[in-house]
């Protein structure tokens, strides 16, 4: 990888865990104006439309015919399952606990890119992982009051699953499909999903429409969702699955950070310990191996 590929692909990394770390504190905030189910379809639905005119021109390579079933899987698992699992799973456990256990995704695809897509796999990876998703649990530490639920806990480990299950599909199928059809198709597909179960479940004439929850909505369906999900198989594709993914150890820091200094929520010897953990387990996943033992 040359020097400005290896630049340009900082650049993006350092945009995804910003915006998907504000999607956190934005989406507390949009959720004081809007019932949750709803909200989930109205980000990804809008998020897919915006794409959707950024696709048009590339209708050629969409072969709707030949990989119709690649973007209703990816639908299942990286937006119905991923998001709808997180929206009722919240119900069940604190938000802290739970966005830890959803964090073992990380270590999940560097398991699962390991077994199927043959990437290297050694101890200090290993210890990496491990490393990140403790320090993920060790920020997360101020949500593990109170009575645990088994059925939150199931939830989030669901939707862990589906997000790294989904993360090494569009891994497979990357060199089958058009990456920006597949994201676009995904989004389209199970925002309407979830819209559509929202309106079964919840009333639209609770949400309200002001500019905090307009300003909030775009900013998640355009940066988060869009050019996020696009960023994030870019760097999937174009490196090793498990290193990418051990980077979105940083998003809950970043997005406790955020809540720190625009929410007035604390800053905990807990958060402190984390980041140092997160930033050894990025480190250990990075680091060249020439000088460890790889596990065959």
């Amino acid at each position: 990888m040359g020097k400005s590929t290896r630049l340009q692909s900082a650049l993006l990394l350092i945009f995804l865990v910003t915006v998907w770390g504000i999607n956190w504190p934005l989406t507390k905030i949009a959720l004081e104006h809007t019932p949750p189910v709803l909200f989930s379809g109205l980000r990804t639905l809008l998020g897919g439309i915006f794409l959707l005119i950024v696709a048009l021109p590339r209708y050629r390579k969409l072969k709707f015919r030949e990989t119709w079933k690649i973007y209703l899987f990816a639908a299942l698992v990286n937006v119905i399952l991923y998001y709808g699992l997180q929206t009722i799973g919240l119900n069940y456990l604190p938000a802290g606990l739970f966005s830890a256990i959803v964090f073992l995704q990380p270590v999940l695809v560097g398991v699962f890119s390991w077994l199927w897509l043959g990437e290297s796999m050694y101890g200090l990876k290993l210890i990496g992982l491990i490393l990140g998703f403790a320090g993920v649990g060790v920020i997360s530490m101020g949500g593990f009051s109170g009575d645990l639920s088994v059925t939150g806990i199931l939830l989030a480990l669901g939707s862990a699953l589906s997000w790294a299950l989904g993360t090494i599909f569009v891994k497979k199928v990357t060199p089958i499909v058009d990456s920006i059809w597949l994201v676009t198709l995904q989004l389209i597909i199970g925002g309407f999903v979830m819209t559509v179960g929202g309106s079964q479940f919840e009333s639209w004439t609770d949400i309200d429409w002001n500019w905090t929850f307009v300003l909030c909505l775009l900013f998640i369906a355009i940066f988060v969702i869009a050019v996020g999900w696009i960023v994030f198989y870019y760097l999937i594709d174009t490196g090793e699955a498990g290193k990418m993914a051990s980077f979105t150890f940083l998003i809950p820091l970043v997005a406790i950070l955020i809540g720190t200094v625009f929410l007035n929520e604390p800053f905990t010897l807990s958060l402190l310990v984390g980041l140092v953990l997160i930033l050894i387990s990025i480190y250990f996943v990075n680091r060249p191996r020439q000088s460890v033992m790889k596990i065959t």
